[in-house]
């Protein structure tokens, strides 16, 4: 079996709630008629038509090589690419889409599901959390202002059946806009101080004691904010303090040393080398690799394995197309140190739904892992009619 051509997708379509959302995926073909498709998970921010070219010029690479052959690809598109090695969320989200698709064909072409490959399904279902509640908690976007926005969207998540929550308590002033990057470091005012606290004060209060708050940051604020807060929210039992600084071992060491909360990060790491200081000096308890972004599924099942010799846990960053949500299914069913799973919001979204023909939704609280061949879903007729399409023979 051979690989014959490779389709890089760019989803055209931009939400009008989300203008910066454009998925990158893509279609790896061979000569026997199957075919896997994969995902660069860059979703937002800046990068992804630069993560649409990495897929063009990594498929040159692969036309072909045998598809069943994960390892060896990863090793050509790692260590012949130059940047690859030590590289960063470009480079590794290229190699990633790629390696995403060929596990969706190994698993095809023996018809089992990939958990299978990687050793066997250790649970049918997953506890998941209601991620970033800031944005609302149904199928548009609906930004949390004032305290009653983060209660509501917390009590409506707890009434479909989640026991666990995540908020980034600090994205949005009560005024009505984006905090700026000036607002959220170096050491706060008691103002907004108060902002993030009593944000989670009125949530804890609102959900009860039996419910897990996951606290976000997306490192906005820097290590000395993340002590601050840290120490005002300890006794809001928060279950993680997730990306409280840049991802940068010393900076969470920092942060991990002065509070004893549980520390969460992981999806701006990148490759099992990245992660292994934050496991040599325990600063991490809970990572959260992006199979989409860290090197997929062949590296991403290192990186657990890695962890589990600490004894940390394992949470895969979920946000983006449900290709990304099937293929965290299949890893985090398989491995032993799994603790919960990621529902993001954006799941939830008619424009996100319609990229995949399988919409896998939470069922309270629990979401069952796909038994189809392969990674349990693929890409619609719309990803190639509504998208920018590059061939590669």
């Amino acid at each position: 079996m051979k690989i014959t051509k490779v389709d890089a997708i760019q989803i055209e379509d931009k939400p009008a709630d989300q203008p910066g959302w454009r998925p990158i995926v893509c279609r790896v073909y061979t000569d026997t008629g199957l075919y896997g498709d994969g995902e660069a998970a860059i979703a937002y921010g800046v990068g992804s038509t630069a993560a649409y070219g990495m897929i063009q010029d990594l498929a040159k690479l692969i036309i072909g090589m045998n598809p069943l052959d994960t390892e060896v690809i990863w090793e050509k598109l790692y260590k012949s690419t130059f940047w690859a090695q030590n590289g960063g969320p470009i480079v590794f989200a290229g190699i990633s889409a790629l390696d995403i698709a060929l596990w969706d064909i190994k698993g095809k072409y023996f018809n089992v599901p990939v958990y299978q490959l990687l050793g066997g399904k250790m649970r049918d279902k997953l506890r998941c959390y209601a991620s970033q509640l800031q944005f609302g908690w149904g199928e548009r976007k609906t930004p949390a202002y004032q305290i009653e926005d983060y209660v509501a969207n917390a009590k409506k998540a707890v009434s479909e059946g989640y026991d666990a929550i995540k908020i980034d308590f600090f994205t949005f002033d009560p005024k009505g806009y984006r905090y700026s990057s000036e607002e959220t470091t170096r050491v706060l005012d008691p103002y907004h101080v108060h902002v993030v606290i009593d944000r989670l004060a009125a949530v804890r209060e609102a959900v009860g004691p039996d419910v897990d708050i996951i606290m976000e940051n997306h490192s906005y604020i820097d290590a000395q904010v993340a002590v601050q807060l840290g120490e005002q929210a300890k006794k809001y039992n928060i279950l993680f303090f997730e990306e409280p600084t840049t991802p940068n071992p010393k900076m969470n060491k920092f942060v991990c040393d002065k509070l004893n909360i549980p520390i969460a990060q992981g999806e701006r790491i990148y490759s099992r080398w990245g992660y292994a200081p934050y496991f040599e000096d325990g600063s991490i308890q809970l990572i959260q690799p992006d199979i989409g972004n860290c090197g997929g599924l062949t590296e991403a099942k290192k990186i657990c394995d890695l962890a589990h010799i600490y004894d940390v846990g394992v949470q895969a960053h979920v946000c983006a197309s449900p290709l990304s949500t099937a293929v965290a299914l299949q890893l985090e069913a398989a491995i032993p140190n799994f603790t919960i799973h990621e529902h993001h919001v954006y799941n939830r979204y008619d424009y996100n739904k319609k990229l995949c023909k399988y919409d896998y939704q939470p069922v309270d609280g629990y979401i069952t892992v796909p038994d189809l061949p392969g990674i349990g879903n693929e890409l619609t007729d719309y990803c190639f009619t509504n998208g920018k399409v590059t061939t590669i023979e």
